[in-house]
């Protein structure tokens, strides 16, 4: 009974109450953010030293990968001691600045899951009882893909747009000095855009749910799809072949599992109907 009258309260609550309960779900989230963006502003040579500069080294996992397997195949790409490029900060709050944002970020890859959680406890009192059940592991499964996202991201894109953007010259006379927001915002926008994108069948899904989106439109658009796909990856990508396909197939594969996701879910649907 006091479930019953709890979902009743739920669906009387007037917008000014909604509006109040979405208040202070994004106000633990900022705290959530927030502090773990404060602890990880207290590690700052793990942050910056270990995570941030790494792909800027040439001892850096995916450079000895890629420099191995170039030479198992008689060419010497991605074999490098150093990159010709240096890191500048040009203004006098920049490196402050940087500190501070950087640390925000990693606050909030870090408080993705609660983050979620919280917006989760504020769409679910408008599901019926099985679409709740239906989602059950939501925030597990959207948290999974989108760390590994931004490992792909951070692992993958990162290092060869950096390799090729950070060693690109259009003359000998001009030398690579990037400023330091330059070089953070493209590691962060790399990693970022990532795991947003690895968030794709959980976006399907719920669009799927809602009608929006059918299994048929899905198999219908997959050649377009793989065109958006690829010219995404040229953009973030160096321009060679190789590189391209590294970032595409993950997407590839999102997508076709988001075509096995919204059959799941259309058939579930016609089931109940």
């Amino acid at each position: 009974m006091a479930a019953i009258d709890s979902t009743a309260t739920e669906k009387d609550m007037s917008f000014l109450d909604h509006l109040e309960e979405l208040r202070w779900h994004l106000i633990r989230s900022t705290l959530a953010v927030l502090i773990l963006g404060f602890v990880a502003f207290l590690m700052k040579d793990f942050i910056f030293d270990g995570i941030l500069f790494g792909p800027k080294r040439a001892d850096f996992p995916t450079y000895r990968l890629l420099c191995a397997s170039a030479q198992a195949l008689g060419l010497d790409s991605f074999c490098f001691t150093e990159l010709p490029f240096r890191i500048q900060s040009r203004t006098m709050s920049g490196q402050f600045s940087a500190h501070i944002w950087t640390s925000i970020t990693a606050g909030f890859i870090v408080a993705f899951p609660y983050v979620l959680y919280e917006t989760w406890k504020f769409i679910s009192p408008g599901l019926r009882l099985n679409e709740r059940k239906n989602a059950r592991g939501f925030i597990f499964i959207a948290s999974i893909l989108f760390f590994l996202g931004v490992l792909f991201g951070y692992y993958v894109v990162t290092p060869l747009s950096i390799n090729f953007l950070g060693s690109y010259q259009v003359s000998d006379q001009v030398f690579n000095d990037f400023d330091l927001n330059s070089y953070i915002g493209l590691v962060r926008a790399c990693a970022l855009s990532c795991g947003l994108i690895f968030e794709l069948p959980i976006v399907i899904y719920f669009l799927t749910k809602v009608g929006l989106v059918t299994p048929q439109g899905l198999k219908k658009y997959r050649k377009f799809a793989l065109v958006i796909v690829l010219i995404l990856s040229a953009i973030i990508t160096p321009p060679d072949i190789a590189s391209q396909v590294i970032v595409s197939i993950p997407v590839l594969i999102l997508y076709e599992l988001s075509i096995l996701i919204a059959k799941r879910v259309h058939k579930t649907q016609e089931k109940q109907a």
